[in-house]
């Protein structure tokens, strides 16, 4: 069975840190993009950071400079580090994986999907 697992949301103060994985069973990540999206209660997925099979990495605006996305194909994982977080950053985080392989950020662009974790940025 094709899946990705998302881990490492929590509760954090504005400020804090944490580190989103993404493992990957059934298949092998080496061939995808993957994707990090997001979505607050009512709102769109929001696509925030991609990364290619070849490391090439994109960011929304909103998390540039703060956010980091890398990719370990020996483990079949990709992480989004997420520093210097703001209340605004709660959500529940998604990642996906995309055949396409291009640096996409709409939701229909990929083809696997885990389950998402919540992050909340709370004093």
């Amino acid at each position: 069975q094709l899946q990705l697992v998302e881990s490492g949301g929590g509760l954090v103060q504005p400020g804090g840190s944490l580190r989103l994985s993404c493992a990957a069973s059934g298949f092998t990540l080496d061939y995808y993009a993957i994707g990090w999206f997001r979505q607050a209660p009512g709102k769109e997925r929001e696509g925030i950071s991609c990364i290619t099979s070849g490391g090439s990495t994109n960011y929304t605006d909103s998390v540039k400079g703060r956010f980091t996305i890398s990719r370990d194909n020996a483990k079949n994982t990709v992480y989004l580090q997420m520093n210097s977080l703001k209340p605004e950053d709660t959500n529940v985080y998604y990642c996906a994986a995309s055949s396409l392989g291009g640096l996409g950020s709409r939701p229909y662009q990929y083809d696997y999907w885990g389950q998402g974790t919540q992050v909340t940025v709370s004093s």
